[in-house]
């Protein structure tokens, strides 16, 4: 092999050449020993944008940098080690109710979770609105709390996956954030060094997603999955709809207060529990905790129905930190906004199009998501009681409540929402989960 030169490996790729395997190990190695500098990531992630890597590439480019850190093993658990990734919407707080369900039916789920990435919502950013609750515990008490509660969601360790923590925090600053080959690699370097038997991929599919049609969710789909399977992970997923937001609600103490009303049974939005259902059915059937959809569907709802998972739930947050009374008590620790307002609708009619992606960004203009990734957010503010496609409003009737620390980013996020949403006459509804992807 020739001596490694950076530019000349960007310069490859820039002209649409699929680089050599140990180039692409190099330039990865070179991330974790500083070798290869921040403007060379830029411009390796900006000439794979313009210029998809192969599957087989993709394959390579995930295994360096699953193995740029730490691989973990659970010598220790008796079931199946199983997660779930999403790649992003607004009100997405899938991962909050699922990973309690999937411990309550006999899984374990070491969760490793992302940031808010654009204008989607991360699951870390919404466990940090719970005081107290530690995100990047030591390895010692991340394995305890799997091994003993059976879940955890935590954030990337130091030691895991660096070179994705370095390459993440760089794409989602240089407007690259939506190329298929840096998402598989980042999502899947991630997954694989948690030592995990089964993967189950929630990829979002319209306006609110980062693949806004059907086709580029497809592909997506299938570069996940075969680059999963590929590398040794029982991989499959679904396709549904991010054309509204999937909760009705959307900000991080406002979200976590929602899958905590889903787990205790309060209040339950139908789409999110479909998109639950879907997901925690499949990963059972992986891990052969279920012998059917049938009986996984019983299964999940019997673990709701009797408090398991929300007990799961709080023992995780009490493990890691947090409020033991949480669920009974949120109200006492999920911090509100100083001005809560209703927005009312500006005429009659039927809610037929909602621009979810604009929602996302309200939410980071009150502060509740970030424009740069050093930026500290408010977890107090977003949306609640946002009204879904098909519903009918009367004039002057709320399509949504908003929680604003400033009256002035209030001001900007409720006309970013007005505008978001539209109201006509009736339309046909996408169906929420879109279709079933496997290997």
């Amino acid at each position: 092999m020739h001596s490694f030169l950076p530019q000349e490996f960007i310069r490859q790729i820039r002209d649409g050449e699929q680089p050599p395997d140990e180039h692409l190990q190099h330039f990865i190695a070179g991330i974790s020993d500083q070798s290869t500098s921040d403007a060379q990531i830029a411009a390796f992630a900006m000439a794979v944008f313009f210029n998809e890597l192969s599957l087989p590439k993709r394959q390579v480019l995930t295994s360096a940098m699953r193995d740029s850190g730490n691989i973990l093993h659970w010598p220790e658990l008796k079931g199946p080690i199983l997660d779930k990734h999403s790649t992003g919407g607004v009100g997405d707080n899938v991962s909050l109710i699922l990973a309690p369900v999937i411990a309550a039916c006999g899984g374990y789920v070491p969760m490793i979770s992302g940031r808010g990435l654009g204008h989607t919502g991360g699951t870390l950013d919404k466990m940090e609105a719970i005081p107290g609750y530690n995100t990047v515990p030591d390895n010692p008490l991340f394995r305890k709390v799997v091994n003993r509660v059976g879940c955890a969601i935590i954030g990337q360790t130091v030691n895991l996956a660096p070179a994705d923590k370095k390459i993440y925090a760089i794409r989602s600053a240089t407007a690259t954030v939506e190329s298929i080959s840096l998402i598989t690699a980042s999502i899947l370097s991630k997954k694989l060094a948690a030592g995990l038997d089964g993967l189950m991929l929630d990829i979002k599919c319209g306006n609110g997603a980062v693949m806004s049609d059907l086709a580029h969710a497809r592909k997506l789909a299938i570069s996940l999955i075969e680059t999963g399977n590929a590398l040794g992970v029982k991989t499959s997923g679904l396709i549904t709809a991010m054309d509204q937001p999937l909760a009705s609600a959307a900000g991080n103490a406002l979200e976590v207060s929602n899958a905590l009303k889903f787990l205790s049974g309060e209040h339950c939005d139908s789409r999110l529990q479909q998109v639950v259902f879907g997901l925690c059915g499949k990963m059972l059937l992986q891990g052969q905790l279920a012998t059917s959809s049938t009986t996984a569907h019983a299964k999940i709802s019997q673990v709701l129905k009797n408090g398991q998972a929300a007990e799961v739930f709080s023992q995780m947050v009490n493990a890691l930190g947090g409020p033991a009374d949480l669920l009974h008590q949120p109200e006492k620790y999920l911090s509100s906004a100083p001005i809560i307002e209703d927005i009312p609708a500006p005429c009659s009619g039927t809610i037929n199009a909602i621009d979810t992606r604009e929602i996302g960004l309200a939410v980071i203009v009150l502060g509740g998501g970030r424009k740069k990734a050093s930026d500290a957010i408010d977890s107090r503010v977003g949306f609640d009681r946002l009204l879904s496609l098909g519903d009918t409003v009367e004039k002057s009737q709320p399509i949504a409540r908003i929680h604003a620390a400033s009256r002035n980013n209030l001001e900007q996020a409720r006309k970013m929402l007005l505008s978001a949403y539209k109201i006509g006459d009736a339309v046909e509804k996408t169906p929420t989960i879109i279709e079933i992807s496997e290997a």
